[in-house]
């Protein structure tokens, strides 16, 4: 036994009828909700941030903690987003990172607002930016925002950036998914970040 927690006995079936897959494992487990905001990140000087606006897929989210806890990112930052970071999708995308990132949800002007007030560069992710991520300071004090997966970031976002930056593409097609995207400029700023 253990001190707080209470159990049930429940029928194979039952387990079943109340798991998300339809199939249990045999154990279920209720947790209370706990919001996660701004004011729980620890801001680092000099530190990474990733913001994601309007994520639409809890796999993709789950993907970004994933990338954030990969890279050291100091938080993952969801704006203006009804994907919830415990959806079990997420959860399992995240491979465990919902535990060890630090993730805040917060509106786009309580975003700008910590952003700034932390003397935080924003940097976005814009196909149509004129320069690209290899041509970019992508050090110090920094947040890479990226946009939802159909729509991009929206022209609020875009306009709250102090730089838009775009990845080089070379194909047919004109845009990356969003993890990738923030994949791809995370780890670029890593590299500048390491090198001599």
């Amino acid at each position: 036994t253990f001190d707080g927690l209470e159990f049930k006995t429940m029928s194979p079936e039952a387990l079943d009828r109340a798991s998300y897959r339809k199939s249990s494992t045999g154990l279920i487990a209720l947790f209370g909700y706990f919001p996660r905001s701004l004011s729980d990140i620890i801001f680092q000087s000099g530190g990474l941030y990733l913001v994601a606006e309007g994520i639409q897929k809890p796999g993709n989210l789950g993907a970004l903690m994933r990338i954030c806890d990969g890279a050291g990112v100091a938080a993952l930052i969801v704006v203006d987003s009804d994907t919830d970071v415990f959806n079990p999708n997420a959860v399992r995308a995240s491979t465990g990172a919902v535990f060890t990132v630090s993730v805040a949800r917060a509106s786009m002007d309580e975003t700008s607002s910590w952003l700034s007030g932390h003397g935080v560069r924003s940097v976005a992710a814009d196909p149509a930016a004129p320069m690209s991520i290899w041509e970019t300071d992508l050090t110090g004090s920094m947040a890479i925002w990226v946009g939802a997966e159909a729509e991009g970031l929206s022209g609020t976002a875009a306009s709250r950036a102090d730089q838009l930056v775009r990845i080089p593409m070379v194909g047919e097609a004109d845009s990356l998914n969003t993890s990738v995207a923030a994949a791809v400029m995370i780890f670029e700023s890593i590299r500048q970040r390491s090198d001599p």
